[in-house]
């Protein structure tokens, strides 16, 4: 069982359905097994890929009342923002030094995310964003991360960092692994990866006719006979898979069950099944107030400051810098 364990997203809107099969569900099950749970509002990282940092306070009490609704107990979590903890960055510079720009340059997820920030130029930040990643994990000397299978390249240049540190300095971190959820990737309304700058998301807040919305102008094929072959119907599989998840049915089932009811089936099943997946979500939500999600980001900020100080002071004293 691992003893420590970094994950966290950045404030740029409000966590959906991939988020939640692709890394939420397993942030849950680590904690009731006894992890020690960082959950890391990474604000400072909004700006890898735009000019300002809009609307960023309603985005980041937003992404502490998605963790608190899925089921993450903040009496047993830190929870906390990235500009709250100086010694974060301090990190970021010495692991900066064990990385070239042409391992940063050739990161294929920081390539994907350049093309999806639809701007002709992105700033520097950018390229330092796997290293920032590093710093983030690293300094609670956590041993896992739950991720999407789109972040491993950024969890690669964690574990390279931490290798090269203490081969340099000595061991002074560890190596931690990647965990993958059974559902790495779940496409969005437009068969592309979901996505919330993408647009093509299903939000964990969202209310039924919002649901029933999205879904209604996802994309299907012309097929009425309703199959699960994600290599060959990826958006009709898609769909399926989504309602599988959320019914915890295996996907053939679910798809057996639509049968040769067409597109306007399966959607009418995938509504149904989201709906009543995000019901007890929006319940625990309802009950959520701002001046909870502000004390438990207070408490999350002292605790990580406290352990972010330690590390730092440990890298200084490893690399004979006072």
């Amino acid at each position: 069982m691992p003893s420590t364990i970094l994950t966290g997203d950045r404030p740029t809107g409000p966590l959906h359905l991939g988020h939640y099969f692709g890394t939420l569900a397993n942030r849950v099950r680590l904690q009731e097994e006894g992890a020690d749970l960082f959950v890391l509002v990474a604000d400072y990282q909004v700006l890898t890929d735009r000019d300002v940092a809009d609307r960023l306070p309603e985005h980041v009490e937003g992404l502490v009342a998605d963790h608190l609704s899925v089921g993450i107990d903040p009496a047993g979590a830190t929870i906390f923002r990235h500009s709250a903890v100086p010694a974060l960055n301090q990190l970021m510079l010495p692991f900066l030094s064990l990385v070239s720009v042409g391992e940063l340059r050739r990161n294929p997820t920081v390539k994907d995310e350049i093309s999806a920030s639809g701007q002709a130029t992105v700033s520097g930040l950018m390229f330092t964003y796997p290293v920032h990643q590093a710093a983030d994990i690293l300094f609670c000397k956590a041993d896992l991360v739950p991720v999407g299978r789109d972040q491993l390249p950024h969890q690669e240049i964690t574990r390279l960092i931490a290798r090269r540190f203490n081969e340099r300095y000595g061991p002074v971190f560890p190596v931690p692994d990647a965990l993958l959820s059974d559902a790495p990737l779940v496409l969005g309304t437009d068969g592309r990866k979901m996505s919330k700058s993408r647009g093509n998301a299903i939000p964990l807040s969202a209310g039924p006719d919002e649901v029933a919305r999205l879904i209604k102008r996802a994309r299907t094929d012309a097929d009425r006979h309703i199959t699960y072959e994600p290599e060959t119907r990826p958006e009709v599989s898609n769909l399926v898979r989504i309602a599988a998840l959320c019914q915890g049915r295996d996907p053939h089932a679910v798809a057996a069950d639509v049968g040769s009811g067409g597109a306007a089936a399966l959607k009418k099943v995938v509504t149904e099944s989201v709906n009543e997946f995000l019901r007890p979500i929006r319940a625990r939500r309802a009950e959520l107030d701002r001046g909870e999600l502000r004390r438990v980001l207070e408490r999350g900020n002292e605790r990580a400051n406290e352990v972010a100080d330690r590390t730092l002071a440990e890298v200084r004293a490893a690399m004979a810098m006072g």
